[in-house]
């Protein structure tokens, strides 16, 4: 997902396929004629955290939080150059968000992004669509917890308009109803 603003977008989570990096980035400027100028990772997965330095290099501010950076380094995958250490919020031309923790779920850092005026849930990969039959990759995922975890954001974010998903349709806003069904049912 990105965000284009009056001061440029923001891009969360990254491309993991190494040729699509800087096309990403082309059509960006091409359809918008504005420059990425930050890009958040949503958790240390390859499929967030891919163009983290590539980015970096092309001077776009990346960011994560510590644990993110504490696990993409015991696991030699790409790091931010900029670490949050608590959930911060974000003002980028006309457009204000918050980073948010709720606890672990898909992954031990997984975070979202909220934006609270506009009523827009960014979920990242804790967030299943409705489409999806399953949780997805539970390699890493904290399967007692995820629940709780799902009920924390729905606690934060108020009567969404949009939930977005790290994958698949965001088309409807039952997503967190539908994670949530599906994350108790690991319980049991």
């Amino acid at each position: 997902m990105y965000l284009v603003t009056g001061n440029g977008v923001v891009m969360f989570d990254t491309p993991w396929d190494t040729t699509q990096f800087q096309p990403l980035l082309d059509s960006i400027k091409v359809r918008h004629d504005k420059n990425v100028i930050l890009a958040f990772a949503t958790h240390f997965h390859e499929d967030r955290t891919g163009g983290l330095e590539y980015y970096k290099r092309q001077g776009i501010k990346t960011y994560t939080t510590k644990r993110t950076d504490e696990l993409s380094k015991e696991r030699d995958k790409k790091r931010a150059e900029f670490l949050m250490d608590k959930d911060t919020a974000f003002t980028v031309g006309q457009y204000s968000f918050q980073t948010y923790f709720p606890s672990q779920g898909h992954a031990p850092d997984n975070i979202i992004i909220w934006f609270e005026k506009e009523k827009i849930l960014y979920g990242g990969c804790l967030v299943k669509s409705v489409d999806d039959t399953d949780l997805g990759n539970l390699s890493d995922a904290n399967v007692k917890d995820y629940a709780t975890t799902i009920k924390n954001v729905q606690g934060k974010c108020k009567k969404p308009k949009y939930i977005i998903p790290g994958h698949g349709s965001w088309i409807s806003t039952g997503s967190l109803e539908h994670t949530l069904k599906m994350a108790e049912q690991l319980k049991q």
